[in-house]
């Protein structure tokens, strides 16, 4: 059902690396590349010159714009025009959605047409410079994963700080708070709609060999991290709002432990041995910490509301569990920016801003009653469960589009898709 090649990394340099990607406030996958194909060669028997000449420019609009914005997509860059004055995140988005519902024409109905295009990308995460498959379904999945990059690297710019207009430190304005959460809900619809529908059209064996960048557990991973930070945007918002109470904020915060949770969950086994794919475990491993701060912060200030010895002294444990959590953060974050591609944070704001002044004046405050009992041994043995909440958010439900009208005519020269022809 398709062949497969990997070209490790020490064959070739097709894949550029960025050494340095700016200010990261979204994790931003490599932009995986896709390169030339001829479609005339493959499929010019059996399709119709009109669909082969729709197919290949659509495709090579997405090869060009991909090639000359990939390296610098990956980039911090506030503002990014074309010359067409279109932003080149949403002209490359544009792009990739108009190719989808042609290229789906080969998967339709089991459309033995499926299997005879070679596709290839080249490869960030892995450790193979590029895979090519010749299965259109690998080419789906690789399309819906740039889309929902795209969308995280656009996320990434709204939620980088501007100096406001009133001089005052840099901050994030609550409309973009309130974007980015709309753009990570899609992004997170994508990579969920590839995970259910894409992935398993795709034989044992292709799944197998797909590049890490489009591992199963890779796509899930990103899917929750979208999640989380949009409850960590939301978090900063009820943290700026008068009217949201401490059970509120401590409700958001466990949630969010959990969407990281779950995406360290589905990355810490895989291969991923790279500049990219390290960073990107390191990334997740430095979020849950810093959400299991959070948490422990907001269920210690619940618990110091209650009136008795014992509600007191578990308050005092989980405010030290969170000082313990929000200082291994730091290393972490610092472990993060140092990987290669090198990065580095913006200035705080937002829900890590708030806490990294509240958690260790809080925390210190309450110890200093009670010095004598406390060593990081004890406090991690001693700090109380976190309450389980159940996960509110979803993805964006995403569905594949329907394939596009023009392959309503082709008769594929005369050649049906069937049971009778051999998949391969």
């Amino acid at each position: 059902m398709g062949c497969m090649v990997s070209t490790p990394k020490d064959s070739g340099g097709n894949r550029r690396r960025p050494g340095s990607i700016g200010e990261v406030s979204v994790y931003v996958p490599g932009l995986r590349i896709p390169k030339p194909v001829d479609f005339a060669q493959s499929l010019g028997d059996y399709l119709s010159k009109s669909i082969v000449e729709r197919l290949s420019a659509l495709r090579t609009r997405i090869v060009v714009m991909a090639a000359q914005e990939g390296p610098t997509i990956s980039r911090t860059k506030r503002k990014s025009a074309t010359q067409h004055g279109g932003s080149t995140l949403a002209d490359l988005q544009q792009a990739l959605e108009d190719y989808l519902p042609v290229l789906l024409g080969l998967v339709k109905d089991g459309n033995h047409l499926q299997y005879k295009v070679q596709f290839v990308w080249v490869n960030q995460e892995d450790d193979a410079e590029e895979t090519a498959m010749s299965n259109a379904w690998y080419e789906v999945l690789s399309v819906l994963h740039l889309m929902a990059t795209l969308l995280l690297s656009q996320a990434n710019l709204l939620l980088l700080p501007r100096t406001s207009s009133d001089g005052y430190q840099p901050k994030v304005s609550e409309e973009s708070r309130r974007a980015s959460v709309d753009i990570f809900l899609k992004a997170a619809g994508y990579l969920d709609c590839a995970v259910r529908n894409v992935l398993p059209q795709l034989s044992p064996e292709l799944r197998r060999n797909l590049p890490v960048d489009l591992a199963e557990g890779v796509l899930r991973a990103l899917c929750l991290q979208a999640l989380g930070q949009s409850v960590d945007i939301q978090l900063g918002m009820a943290i700026d709002s008068t009217k949201a109470t401490l059970a509120v904020k401590r409700r958001l915060a466990c949630e969010m432990v959990k969407y990281w949770q779950q995406a360290q969950d589905n990355i810490m086994n895989l291969p991923l041995a790279n500049g990219w794919g390290e960073k990107h475990r390191l990334y997740v491993k430095w979020k849950y910490v810093e959400a299991k701060a959070a948490a422990y912060y907001y269920h210690g200030m619940i618990l110091d509301e209650g009136n008795t010895e014992k509600s007191h002294g578990m308050a005092v444990a989980a405010l030290q569990a969170a000082d313990e959590y929000f200082k291994e953060s730091k290393k972490l974050c610092e472990a993060f920016n140092a990987a290669t591609p090198l990065s580095r944070n913006p200035p705080l704001w937002g829900t890590m801003k708030y806490l990294s002044e509240k958690i260790p004046k809080d925390a210190s405050s309450k110890v200093r009653i009670n010095r004598d009992l406390y060593t990081y041994e004890r406090i991690m043995e001693t700090a109380p469960t976190l309450p389980d909440f159940a996960l509110a958010l979803k993805p964006d439900e995403y569905q594949l589009p329907p394939v596009d009208p023009s392959w309503r005519s082709e008769n594929m020269n005369g050649v049906q898709s069937g049971a009778n022809h051999v998949k391969g």
